[in-house]
Protein backbone atom coordinates (compact mmCIF):
# COMPACT_ATOMS: atom_id res chain seq x y z
CA UNK A 1 0.00 0.00 0.00
CA UNK A 2 2.90 2.45 1.35
CA UNK A 3 4.28 1.44 -2.17
CA UNK A 4 1.48 2.47 -4.38
CA UNK A 5 1.23 5.51 -2.76
CA UNK A 6 4.76 6.44 -3.11
CA UNK A 7 3.84 6.13 -7.18
CA UNK A 8 0.81 8.01 -7.01
CA UNK A 9 2.88 10.90 -4.96
CA UNK A 10 5.80 11.10 -7.97
CA UNK A 11 3.18 11.02 -10.68
CA UNK A 12 1.69 14.22 -8.94
CA UNK A 13 5.34 16.36 -8.99
CA UNK A 14 5.80 18.99 -11.03
CA UNK A 15 7.31 18.47 -13.95
CA UNK A 16 8.93 21.12 -16.12
CA UNK A 17 6.95 21.57 -19.35
CA UNK A 18 9.30 20.59 -21.74
CA UNK A 19 8.85 19.65 -25.45
CA UNK A 20 8.41 15.35 -25.82
CA UNK A 21 13.01 14.98 -27.10
CA UNK A 22 13.78 18.36 -24.89
CA UNK A 23 16.61 16.58 -23.17
CA UNK A 24 19.39 18.74 -21.00
CA UNK A 25 21.88 18.27 -23.18
CA UNK A 26 19.61 20.04 -25.95
CA UNK A 27 19.12 22.99 -23.61
CA UNK A 28 23.05 23.61 -23.00
CA UNK A 29 23.57 22.97 -26.67
CA UNK A 30 21.28 25.66 -27.53
CA UNK A 31 23.50 28.43 -25.86
CA UNK A 32 27.13 27.95 -27.53
CA UNK A 33 28.72 30.59 -25.08
CA UNK A 34 27.71 27.93 -21.98
CA UNK A 35 28.53 25.07 -24.01
CA UNK A 36 31.46 26.11 -26.05
CA UNK A 37 32.16 26.87 -21.63
CA UNK A 38 31.83 23.78 -20.85
CA UNK A 39 33.77 22.09 -23.39
CA UNK A 40 36.50 24.00 -22.56
CA UNK A 41 36.22 23.30 -18.59
CA UNK A 42 36.76 19.66 -19.38
CA UNK A 43 39.97 20.04 -21.44
CA UNK A 44 41.34 22.48 -18.98
CA UNK A 45 40.37 19.42 -16.03
CA UNK A 46 41.85 16.70 -18.60
CA UNK A 47 45.52 19.17 -18.78
CA UNK A 48 45.53 19.62 -15.22
CA UNK A 49 44.90 16.51 -13.70
CA UNK A 50 46.04 14.11 -16.53
CA UNK A 51 48.84 16.35 -18.19
CA UNK A 52 51.64 16.29 -15.23
CA UNK A 53 51.29 12.30 -16.13
CA UNK A 54 52.34 12.84 -18.99
CA UNK A 55 55.23 15.59 -18.64
CA UNK A 56 58.47 15.32 -18.59
CA UNK A 57 59.26 17.62 -15.65
CA UNK A 58 57.82 17.84 -12.49
CA UNK A 59 56.51 21.47 -10.99
CA UNK A 60 59.54 21.32 -8.43
CA UNK A 61 62.57 19.75 -10.66
CA UNK A 62 65.17 22.81 -11.32
CA UNK A 63 65.91 22.00 -15.29
CA UNK A 64 69.27 22.55 -16.67
CA UNK A 65 67.92 25.15 -18.77
CA UNK A 66 68.47 27.64 -16.05
CA UNK A 67 66.36 30.52 -14.62
CA UNK A 68 64.11 32.59 -16.78
CA UNK A 69 64.94 30.56 -19.74
CA UNK A 70 62.60 31.98 -22.58
CA UNK A 71 59.74 29.74 -24.19
CA UNK A 72 60.95 26.45 -26.20
CA UNK A 73 59.96 23.19 -27.35
CA UNK A 74 61.20 21.71 -24.54
CA UNK A 75 60.07 24.54 -22.04
CA UNK A 76 56.60 25.89 -23.54
CA UNK A 77 56.16 28.38 -21.23
CA UNK A 78 59.96 28.91 -20.41
CA UNK A 79 61.19 28.67 -17.06
CA UNK A 80 61.16 30.85 -13.56
CA UNK A 81 63.52 32.42 -11.52
CA UNK A 82 65.65 29.35 -10.07
CA UNK A 83 64.79 27.38 -13.89
CA UNK A 84 61.60 25.14 -12.52
CA UNK A 85 59.69 24.68 -15.78
CA UNK A 86 56.39 26.87 -15.90
CA UNK A 87 53.95 24.29 -17.94
CA UNK A 88 54.40 21.67 -14.94
CA UNK A 89 53.61 24.14 -12.38
CA UNK A 90 50.98 25.77 -14.38
CA UNK A 91 49.35 22.42 -14.70
CA UNK A 92 50.14 21.31 -10.82
CA UNK A 93 49.34 24.72 -9.53
CA UNK A 94 45.98 24.66 -11.54
CA UNK A 95 45.30 21.13 -9.98
CA UNK A 96 45.78 22.14 -6.62
CA UNK A 97 43.77 25.66 -7.41
CA UNK A 98 40.84 23.36 -9.02
CA UNK A 99 40.44 21.29 -6.62
CA UNK A 100 40.31 23.72 -3.35
CA UNK A 101 37.39 25.63 -5.68
CA UNK A 102 35.16 22.53 -5.98
CA UNK A 103 35.82 20.81 -2.89
CA UNK A 104 35.19 24.56 -0.96
CA UNK A 105 32.04 24.96 -3.22
CA UNK A 106 30.82 21.31 -2.34
CA UNK A 107 31.24 22.28 1.18
CA UNK A 108 29.47 25.46 0.71
CA UNK A 109 26.70 23.61 -0.99
CA UNK A 110 26.09 21.01 1.43
CA UNK A 111 25.97 23.51 3.74
CA UNK A 112 23.73 25.93 2.63
CA UNK A 113 21.40 23.27 1.35
CA UNK A 114 20.71 21.83 4.81
CA UNK A 115 20.22 25.25 6.32
CA UNK A 116 17.82 26.48 3.78
CA UNK A 117 16.15 23.54 3.20
CA UNK A 118 15.35 23.24 6.81
CA UNK A 119 14.56 26.81 7.65
CA UNK A 120 11.81 26.98 4.86
CA UNK A 121 10.59 23.67 5.19
CA UNK A 122 10.19 23.37 9.24
CA UNK A 123 9.64 27.52 9.78
CA UNK A 124 8.38 28.61 12.74
CA UNK A 125 11.43 28.88 15.50
CA UNK A 126 13.72 27.01 12.72
CA UNK A 127 13.19 29.26 10.40
CA UNK A 128 13.71 32.78 12.93
CA UNK A 129 17.10 30.84 14.08
CA UNK A 130 18.36 29.98 11.31
CA UNK A 131 17.63 32.70 8.37
CA UNK A 132 18.84 35.19 11.03
CA UNK A 133 22.04 33.05 11.86
CA UNK A 134 22.58 33.28 7.92
CA UNK A 135 21.90 37.13 7.46
CA UNK A 136 24.24 37.81 10.45
CA UNK A 137 26.87 35.76 8.26
CA UNK A 138 26.36 38.06 5.13
CA UNK A 139 26.93 40.99 7.26
CA UNK A 140 30.42 40.16 7.75
CA UNK A 141 32.59 40.93 4.42
CA UNK A 142 33.42 37.27 3.15
CA UNK A 143 36.99 38.51 2.36
CA UNK A 144 37.91 39.86 5.67
CA UNK A 145 36.78 36.80 7.56
CA UNK A 146 38.62 34.57 5.47
CA UNK A 147 41.47 36.98 5.90
CA UNK A 148 40.97 36.73 9.73
CA UNK A 149 40.40 32.72 10.53
CA UNK A 150 43.08 32.02 7.93
CA UNK A 151 45.44 34.03 10.48
CA UNK A 152 44.04 32.61 13.29
CA UNK A 153 43.52 28.66 11.95
CA UNK A 154 46.12 28.25 9.78
CA UNK A 155 46.88 28.12 6.34
CA UNK A 156 46.62 23.81 5.26
CA UNK A 157 45.21 23.26 1.90
CA UNK A 158 42.41 21.74 4.67
CA UNK A 159 41.43 24.97 6.63
CA UNK A 160 41.82 27.11 3.34
CA UNK A 161 38.77 24.49 1.66
CA UNK A 162 36.84 24.89 4.81
CA UNK A 163 37.25 28.72 5.40
CA UNK A 164 35.99 29.53 1.74
CA UNK A 165 33.13 27.34 2.21
CA UNK A 166 32.19 28.60 5.36
CA UNK A 167 32.61 32.46 3.67
CA UNK A 168 29.91 31.35 0.69
CA UNK A 169 27.41 29.50 1.88
CA UNK A 170 24.76 32.27 2.72
CA UNK A 171 23.91 32.69 -0.41
CA UNK A 172 22.95 29.01 -0.95
CA UNK A 173 20.82 29.22 2.05
CA UNK A 174 18.89 31.83 0.59
CA UNK A 175 18.61 30.63 -2.48
CA UNK A 176 17.27 27.58 -1.33
CA UNK A 177 14.99 28.71 1.52
CA UNK A 178 13.18 30.37 -1.14
CA UNK A 179 13.04 27.70 -3.82
CA UNK A 180 11.56 25.63 -0.82
CA UNK A 181 9.11 27.85 0.73
CA UNK A 182 7.80 27.86 -2.80
CA UNK A 183 7.68 24.02 -3.38
CA UNK A 184 6.58 23.50 -0.06
CA UNK A 185 2.91 24.72 -0.97
CA UNK A 186 2.35 22.18 -3.92
CA UNK A 187 -0.37 19.87 -3.75
CA UNK A 188 1.95 17.03 -4.08
CA UNK A 189 3.71 17.82 -1.37
CA UNK A 190 0.08 17.87 0.86
CA UNK A 191 -0.75 14.88 -0.49
CA UNK A 192 2.49 12.77 0.85
CA UNK A 193 2.05 14.54 4.17
CA UNK A 194 -2.10 13.51 3.90
CA UNK A 195 -0.29 9.99 3.03
CA UNK A 196 1.34 9.31 6.79
CA UNK A 197 5.58 10.44 5.06
CA UNK A 198 7.29 12.17 7.91
CA UNK A 199 8.52 15.90 7.56
CA UNK A 200 12.32 14.31 6.75
CA UNK A 201 11.19 11.96 4.11
CA UNK A 202 9.03 14.47 2.04
CA UNK A 203 11.84 17.30 2.00
CA UNK A 204 14.24 14.83 0.79
CA UNK A 205 12.42 13.14 -1.70
CA UNK A 206 9.77 15.80 -3.00
CA UNK A 207 11.56 18.97 -2.08
CA UNK A 208 15.38 18.70 -2.57
CA UNK A 209 14.91 17.30 -6.25
CA UNK A 210 12.79 19.89 -7.16
CA UNK A 211 15.32 22.69 -5.82
CA UNK A 212 18.32 20.81 -7.37
CA UNK A 213 18.31 22.55 -10.67
CA UNK A 214 18.71 26.01 -8.81
CA UNK A 215 21.83 24.22 -6.28
CA UNK A 216 23.25 23.06 -9.64
CA UNK A 217 23.66 26.64 -10.53
CA UNK A 218 24.86 28.12 -7.71
CA UNK A 219 27.06 25.71 -7.81
CA UNK A 220 29.02 26.92 -10.92
CA UNK A 221 29.08 30.63 -9.60
CA UNK A 222 30.18 29.27 -6.00
CA UNK A 223 33.38 27.59 -7.30
CA UNK A 224 33.66 30.55 -9.86
CA UNK A 225 34.22 32.48 -6.48
CA UNK A 226 36.31 30.12 -4.36
CA UNK A 227 38.78 30.22 -7.23
CA UNK A 228 39.14 33.65 -7.06
CA UNK A 229 39.04 33.77 -3.27
CA UNK A 230 41.73 31.35 -2.94
CA UNK A 231 44.12 32.88 -5.79
CA UNK A 232 43.81 36.66 -3.28
CA UNK A 233 44.27 34.73 -0.35
CA UNK A 234 47.41 32.83 -2.16
CA UNK A 235 48.43 36.23 -4.08
CA UNK A 236 48.62 37.40 -0.03
CA UNK A 237 50.46 34.94 1.04
CA UNK A 238 47.87 33.94 3.42
CA UNK A 239 46.72 30.84 0.99
CA UNK A 240 48.13 27.68 0.48
CA UNK A 241 52.00 28.19 0.95
CA UNK A 242 54.85 27.27 -1.35
CA UNK A 243 56.39 25.34 -2.54
CA UNK A 244 52.92 24.18 -3.37
CA UNK A 245 52.06 25.80 -6.27
CA UNK A 246 48.94 27.30 -7.25
CA UNK A 247 47.38 29.85 -10.14
CA UNK A 248 47.60 32.66 -6.72
CA UNK A 249 51.34 32.42 -5.32
CA UNK A 250 52.73 31.48 -8.93
CA UNK A 251 51.44 35.56 -9.32
CA UNK A 252 52.67 36.36 -6.29
CA UNK A 253 56.39 35.08 -6.61
CA UNK A 254 56.24 36.87 -10.53
CA UNK A 255 55.19 40.27 -9.28
CA UNK A 256 59.39 40.92 -8.75
CA UNK A 257 60.07 39.63 -12.43
CA UNK A 258 57.06 41.54 -14.13
CA UNK A 259 58.91 43.74 -16.23
CA UNK A 260 61.90 40.99 -16.94
CA UNK A 261 59.72 38.31 -17.67
CA UNK A 262 55.95 38.88 -17.77
CA UNK A 263 55.16 35.90 -18.81
CA UNK A 264 55.35 33.74 -15.35
CA UNK A 265 52.55 37.12 -14.10
CA UNK A 266 50.84 36.98 -17.39
CA UNK A 267 50.18 33.11 -17.59
CA UNK A 268 48.43 32.77 -13.90
CA UNK A 269 46.58 35.63 -14.14
CA UNK A 270 44.90 34.84 -17.66
CA UNK A 271 44.37 31.38 -16.21
CA UNK A 272 42.14 32.42 -13.10
CA UNK A 273 40.41 35.17 -15.45
CA UNK A 274 39.05 32.51 -18.16
CA UNK A 275 38.75 30.27 -15.78
CA UNK A 276 36.32 32.07 -13.52
CA UNK A 277 34.67 33.72 -17.10
CA UNK A 278 34.00 30.34 -18.06
CA UNK A 279 32.34 28.88 -15.03
CA UNK A 280 30.06 31.90 -14.86
CA UNK A 281 28.96 31.51 -18.99
CA UNK A 282 28.35 28.12 -17.83
CA UNK A 283 26.11 28.85 -14.88
CA UNK A 284 24.11 31.07 -17.13
CA UNK A 285 23.73 28.49 -19.53
CA UNK A 286 22.61 25.82 -17.11
CA UNK A 287 20.15 28.37 -15.54
CA UNK A 288 18.65 28.49 -18.87
CA UNK A 289 18.68 24.76 -19.21
CA UNK A 290 17.43 23.73 -16.60
CA UNK A 291 14.49 26.50 -16.66
CA UNK A 292 11.45 25.06 -17.15
CA UNK A 293 9.82 28.36 -18.40
CA UNK A 294 12.96 29.35 -20.79
CA UNK A 295 12.82 27.17 -24.23
CA UNK A 296 14.59 28.73 -26.87
CA UNK A 297 13.64 27.97 -29.95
Amino acid sequence: MEKIVSQQLDEQVVKPARPPKYTFWTGLRQNKVAFGAFIFLVLIHLIVFIGPLFWSYSASEMTTSGPLASWSWQHPFGTDDIGRDVFARMMYGGRITLLVGLCAMLFSLLIGTVIGACAGFFGKITEAILMRFTEAMMAIPNFFFVLVALTVLGTTPVMVVVVIALSGWMEVARVVYGETLRWKEYEFVEAAHSAGAKPLRVLVKYIIPQVLPSIIVSGTLMIAWAILTESAISYLGLGIQPPTPTWGNLLQNAQQYLWTAPVLGVLPGAAITIIVLAYNFLGDGLRDALDPKFIKK
